[in-house]
């Protein structure tokens, strides 16, 4: 499976492209940072964004795209780009018919370090690690994103597998049903 993550942001938003499997070693393919000047319109740095989300869409052809799920702190105005930053990897998810995951950043701290309150120099580590990389990404949204990909390699996978389980079951229940009629 590869995933692109994506660490949303106005200013800075990490990129990076994972291959792996649940059980299997994880590499990374790609990883980077689009930044975009707090000068610009807001409309002409989403552009930005849209045009280089899509060029690493074709680029590196992932299976899914993991975003950060963006919540509400004190900083309202703050989150608003944010928030806008983040529906352009969604909707690109959408036009190619990707599926699309949103982890909160709990989720992702807790799936690549084992602690949901981990800072981010331990995540950066623990990227650094599981990927063997020889040096940590940088910056920060680099390493958050490669986490955000990692994080739906292996919760992605597993989720998935238990929702074909489930619908096995169903399925199995139900001609059990149509035979016992």
């Amino acid at each position: 499976m590869r995933v692109m993550g994506v660490d949303p942001g106005l200013t800075r938003c990490g990129l990076g492209v994972v291959e792996g499997g649940l059980g299997k070693p994880l590499r990374m393919i790609a990883v980077g940072v689009v930044r975009t000047p707090p000068s610009d319109d807001p409309a002409e740095r989403l552009l930005t964004l849209q045009t280089e989300i899509d060029e690493w869409l074709a680029r590196y052809e992932p299976d899914a795209v993991a975003v950060e799920r963006v919540f509400a702190k004190a900083n309202i105005k703050g989150i608003m780009g944010t928030a806008q930053a983040s529906a352009v990897p969604m909707l690109a998810a959408a036009r190619l018919g990707l599926p699309l995951a949103l982890y909160t950043p709990t989720e992702v701290k807790a799936a690549v370090t084992g602690n949901g309150r981990a800072d981010k120099t331990q995540v950066t580590a623990m990227i650094t690690r599981i990927l063997r990389l020889d040096t940590p990404p940088k910056p920060a949204d680099a390493a958050d994103a490669l986490a955000l990909a990692i994080c739906h390699v292996w919760r992605g996978t597993a989720q998935n597998r238990l929702q074909v389980a489930v619908a096995a079951q169903a399925a199995a229940s139900q001609r059990a049903k149509a035979g016992s009629r």
